[in-house]
């Protein structure tokens, strides 16, 4: 959806999450570079031999030697370990184990790309501060430009809108959507449809409870996918991969224009990358791995383990504070924390201070 500022396919191991795509072949004796060559994959995304040994693993209980030596990427990868009993067989590392070192991968990816988004928006900021007052020469196009006011950044949307011919990238931070913001929107959506434009949007968990999405996504069709995260970044209109509109305080009543290529750039990979790592919005939130724990709960503890307050957690969830202090007492119920200190406590003991998404879609053979 393009509203204004105001307002289970196939696992990639290029998406990060490989543990030993990133390392390069650096360190590695001539057998190992030999290993990775012939299974050049991480642990959420193993070969086929790797796939059949390890689950023949999980559930015997170990494997012989003899039969890892023709898979040795599940010895790389640490899925398989010498049984200190007997030091012939191998004995495989629990799923439970692999799925929290897998979502600490996503975790820590998502964490440095908001890091990365809120440092660039900084530098624009100040860079853009540097040139005010200057006259720019005549002929010369504004690769940042200020709008002010959101007559001017509604206006200036338009005419992108207008402009627009392929393609047009949203995020969408905040809860469910506002039905009048819907609305607002869907003619300036159905004329791009009409025009053959494609819409790709990202969402938090949050707005899947918002009738009005799922019904605007059904008037869209084919021409809009939606994906939704815990979180997302600020919002973001990418329009054509030539112009990008970014808030530039916190209320978003001033928006920066971006124009440069190098930024433009820069913007696309966050968005993608993100778009790697979210859930459609046709598909069901995977399972949280905790019985009588929600999705939602899930993520307020890995926040709360980070030591947010609950006015930041609630707003990066979009939800309410007193929706978000609800699923504390809640969790904390369920946990047996008599206090906040306790659900901190109790919080790392059940492994619930990772990175809060589900791993069923990242295990091997999922």
């Amino acid at each position: 959806m393009t509203g204004g500022l105001g307002g289970a396919g196939e696992r990639d191991v290029t998406g990060g999450l490989g543990v030993v795509a990133e390392c390069g072949f650096e360190g590695l004796g001539a057998g190992e570079v030999a290993a990775w060559s012939t299974h050049p994959h991480g642990a959420d995304q193993l070969c086929e031999a790797g796939d059949r040994l390890y689950s023949r693993a999980v559930r015997r209980g170990r494997v012989s030697r003899e039969e890892a030596e023709a898979v040795p990427c599940l010895v790389e990868l640490a899925l398989l370990h010498p049984d200190p009993d007997d030091m012939g067989r191998l004995v495989p590392t629990s799923p439970q184990e692999v799925m929290t070192r897998l979502l600490r991968g996503v975790h820590e990816e998502v964490s440095a790309s908001r890091a990365r988004v809120g440092s660039a928006v900084a530098a624009v900021e100040w860079y853009a501060g540097l040139g005010g007052g200057q006259e720019r020469p005549a002929g010369e196009s504004a690769a940042i430009r200020v709008l002010d006011g959101l007559p001017r950044i509604r206006a200036a949307i338009d005419e992108a809108t207008g402009r627009c011919t392929t393609e047009v990238l949203t995020v969408q931070p905040g809860g469910i959507r506002r039905e009048d913001e819907l609305n607002e929107g869907l003619p300036r959506a159905m004329e791009m449809r009409r025009r053959g434009i494609r819409m790709r949007d990202l969402y938090t968990h949050v707005a899947r409870h918002g009738q009005g999405l799922l019904t605007y996504m059904e008037l869209m069709g084919e021409a809009a996918e939606a994906r939704t995260l815990d979180e997302v970044t600020e919002r973001l209109l990418v329009f054509d991969r030539t112009v990008a509109f970014i808030p530039a305080n916190a209320d978003r009543t001033i928006a920066l224009e971006i124009r440069h290529p190098a930024l433009i750039a820069y913007l696309i990979t966050v968005f993608e990358r993100l778009w790697r790592l979210a859930i459609p919005l046709s598909a069901p939130l995977p399972s949280t791995g905790f019985e009588g724990i929600t999705h939602r709960e899930r993520s307020i503890a890995a926040l709360l383990a980070e030591g947010h307050q609950d006015a930041v957690v609630a707003e990066r969830l979009g939800i309410s504070v007193r929706t978000c202090r609800a699923h504390i007492a809640r969790l904390s119920e369920t946990l047996g924390a008599a206090s906040r200190t306790q659900l901190g406590v109790r919080i790392a003991q059940a492994g619930l201070d990772g990175p809060p998404r589900g791993a069923q879609d990242l295990l091997p053979g999922a």
